[in-house]
């Protein structure tokens, strides 16, 4: 039950993807938008569910510890990681010539990026339903349809750069479907694995630390982009609709 529970939290991330790459040929302004709304998740989920629950388990001080090292490694991530990956299909429709090239590397950088923040981020989320689901079913099945929810907006986030970076359809499926995927490992690895040193401290600097990659992909990846598009104040109405959404998700949960 508790891994059945925790494999349809995580998975509902494809609904999000279906949402993702509903248009054929996304504009500046839709991308401009939902750039702007997978930063809006992203920022929103750290500062208030992450870190707070990080916060709650290790204190204020070892909280933002973790999350400043979780920054500072996505930044030296970021000088690290080579700007062409298996994401190397250029798609016309975000930009023309030379611009639109280095835009759509850019894109390919951010979507790999996101793909993993939105994993490692569901990660540990497996282990919180799957330990919640043993402690008592009730709560198992709160904690995935809530989680379920939420996952939704995160599918967004993940496949819409790629979506966008690529033209492929598959390829923005597939990745947010592994996104979702890591939260039934990070079950089964609790099981299995970690269930003897799991505690509330060591959860709690994950989630610190994967509030900081997160909260890093949003402000130097998503959001630079989507203001690159040029659409007037589109881009901070879609980090705010995003906000809106995942609040009403978290709402859910709490």
């Amino acid at each position: 039950m508790a891994m059945a529970l925790t494999t349809l939290a995580g998975l509902s991330t494809t609904v999000g993807s279906l949402i993702g790459i509903f248009y054929k040929e996304p504009g500046p302004r839709y991308m401009a938008f939902t750039l702007g709304f997978s930063a809006g998740v992203m920022v929103l989920v750290s500062f208030v569910e992450l870190l707070q629950q990080a916060i709650l388990s290790v204190g204020f001080a070892q909280a933002h510890l973790a999350f400043f090292i979780g920054m500072f490694a996505m930044l030296l991530i970021d000088f690290l990681l080579p700007h062409s990956y298996i994401l190397e299909t250029h798609h016309g429709s975000v930009g023309h010539g030379g611009a639109g090239k280095a835009k759509t590397g850019r894109l390919q950088k951010a979507s790999l990026m996101v793909a993993v923040g939105v994993g490692i981020h569901n990660f540990p989320e497996g282990m919180v339903t799957f330990a919640g689901t043993l402690k008592d079913v009730n709560i198992g099945i709160a904690l995935a349809f809530a989680v379920a929810i939420h996952n939704i907006p995160e599918g967004i986030a993940v496949s819409v750069p790629i979506y966008a970076s690529t033209g492929s359809r598959k390829k923005a499926f597939w990745w947010s479907f592994l996104s979702g995927a890591s939260e039934p490992v990070g079950a089964l690895l609790a099981g299995i694995v970690l269930m003897p040193f799991l505690s509330e401290a060591l959860l709690g600097w994950m989630f610190a630390m994967v509030a900081g990659f997160m909260v890093f992909i949003s402000f130097d990846e998503l959001l630079p982009i989507a203001q690159s598009y040029g659409e007037a104040h589109v881009a901070i109405v879609g980090v705010m609709v995003g906000m809106m959404v995942m609040a009403l998700s978290l709402a859910i949960l709490i």
